[in-house]
């Protein structure tokens, strides 16, 4: 269980705060409700563009970095389709400091012609090492807008194309800036050696001065269900041939989440699971095979993915594939097998209960969800889940026409 309490400020910034007196450090996570799916279709890679633009220093701070190294702080941040994520861990002690930066972030990010010219480069730079010149790195430049046709899931965080990033205006940028990055669009989640009244203080000092800023409500185009299967094969400079298979699945809030979840560590959680045992030591016909489920916010993907060894063609692969997501539809799981992966997840459920960042990061994003309190009952979900229903679950997910697949010919 991980305690914590919660208030809310004036301007509806949400602060959760975790006391935990074992550790001499604290940690500030501040979760903006904003991810690549809240882009114009027109300008995408901001939510992206920010994460980078929100390190290059605000109004009263021109530097980020400096003032926090100088506390024995250190901070990073991560950009989904869904989320942003800032976060900083300094011994405790020095908790001011964090308020300091975060809040003048929030209130006044620095826009100079400068700053953006710099982070555009930057992010134009890692589109073009990460996905354009790396063997498979345009995948999901690919294989999102195979899955979706509506939603806008279609681009991957760092955009559908390099010249959005490339266009990014000033007047643009900071329009997209008043619209998300507010108060009442966060939620901020302060762990470790503090207590509730020092984090009240501290927050009506530094953030309760911040204007809330309109709210934004999303209404976004939702993806129908997929009745038809799509296929894409490219030929490009890859090492190996490579098959990806990915399914429509519902959305992380749903309660077929867990069953889901579950199918997807039976298929491919380590050596003993199925895709593994079955088609790289058993059958030899893949050099290595994953799956792994999106979670995301809105209609997520399970995606099946593997490497066919040299002499065996993507049709045989393709097929070995398809066999062992059959087995799973029509034979029930057997008890042991079930009770190992959920062992499995239990134990990295309480792993992720021990590290602070992991708790601050967790109970901001189950706070997003609904209610941060829901990430002690996730085990119990996980526990509750039966052969019956990873079956069901099977049937519905892995349908041909549910399927989206994109296949890498290595040129020869």
């Amino acid at each position: 269980m991980v305690k914590f309490n919660r208030f809310i400020l004036d301007n509806g910034l949400r602060v959760i705060v975790h006391e935990d007196n074992t550790t001499p450090m604290a940690v500030v996570n501040i979760l903006y409700d904003v991810g690549a799916r809240d882009e114009n279709p027109e300008q995408t890679g901001f939510a992206h563009l920010f994460e980078h633009l929100m390190f290059g220093g605000s109004v009263n701070i021109p530097t980020y970095d400096e003032p926090l190294q100088r506390v024995g702080g250190e901070n990073n941040a991560f950009t989904s389709n869904d989320i942003t994520n800032y976060y900083i861990t300094l011994p405790a002690a020095n908790l001011e400091t964090a308020f300091w930066l975060e809040s003048d972030r929030m209130l006044s990010l620095a826009f100079s012609e400068k700053s953006l010219e710099v982070q555009r480069n930057v992010v134009m730079e890692e589109f073009k090492q990460r996905y354009l010149n790396q063997p498979y790195g345009d995948v999901w430049l690919r294989l999102r807008p195979l899955v979706y046709k509506h939603h806008p899931y279609q681009w991957a965080t760092i955009g559908k194309n390099l010249e959005h990033i490339e266009h990014a205006k000033i007047e643009d940028v900071k329009a997209f800036f008043k619209k998300h990055y507010t108060p009442q669009n966060a939620i901020m989640v302060v762990g470790g050696d503090v207590t509730l009244e020092q984090v009240k203080q501290l927050a009506e000092k530094w953030f309760a001065p911040i204007p809330a800023g309109e709210k934004y409500v999303r209404n976004l185009p939702q993806e129908p269900e997929q009745h038809e299967e799509r296929r894409e094969t490219v030929t490009a400079k890859v090492p190996l041939n490579d098959i990806y298979i990915a399914f429509q699945v519902p959305a992380r809030t749903d309660g077929d989440y867990f069953a889901l979840d579950l199918i997807s560590d039976i298929l491919s959680r380590g050596q003993s699971s199925r895709l593994y045992r079955s088609l790289v030591k058993e059958k030899q016909l893949f050099s290595e095979i994953h799956a792994h489920l999106t979670g995301s916010s809105d209609k997520g993907m399970l995606v099946v993915e593997g490497k066919p060894l040299e002499n065996v063609s993507i049709e045989e692969a393709e097929a070995a594939i398809w066999l062992e997501l059959e087995a799973i539809c029509n034979n029930p799981v057997p008890e042991d097998e079930l009770i190992k992966v959920k062992n499995k997840t239990e134990s990295t459920m309480v792993f992720s209960e021990m590290a602070l960042l992991d708790k601050a990061m967790n109970l901001a994003f189950f706070e997003l969800l609904g209610d941060a309190d829901l990430f002690n009952h996730e085990t119990e979900k996980y526990l509750a889940v039966n052969a019956q229903q990873i079956q069901e679950q099977s049937k519905s997910v892995f349908r041909r026409d549910n399927s989206s697949t994109l296949i890498y010919l290595a040129e020869k």
